[in-house]
């Protein structure tokens, strides 16, 4: 079953967030592949989604730019600061308790079946 995308545009940073910490630096295209792979193609994220997050987290200190020159084209790497580490932590803690309440007023069970 297709995806509903406006239940994953509220967790866009906490993706973000998270591909990074395990990947130490990506590009914004990488980031859209790894979560379409991730995903087996259900969630597809778009630039005009993907790049505002990324900006925003490079405003309020959780991300650090690099610039590599591919050929004669620049690629933006971007990497976690230190507050960006510590950022991931906050954002899975708020997301897993999310997950909980759901649970507990859902009722759902967490199979894919």
């Amino acid at each position: 079953m297709k995806q509903n995308s406006q239940l994953f545009k509220g967790s866009l940073t906490t993706i973000v967030l998270k591909l990074l910490s395990e990947q130490d630096r990506m590009y914004g295209y990488e980031i859209t592949k790894k979560v379409k792979e991730l995903t087996n193609g259900e969630v597809n994220i778009t630039e005009g989604a993907l790049y505002p997050s990324l900006h925003k987290l490079e405003a309020d200190g959780l991300l650090t730019v690099s610039i590599e020159h591919i050929g004669n084209r620049p690629r933006k790497y971007y990497s976690l600061t230190k507050a960006g580490k510590k950022e991931v932590q906050n954002k899975l803690a708020e997301l897993k308790s999310f997950f909980q309440q759901m649970q507990l007023v859902l009722n759902l069970p967490l199979t894919t079946n």
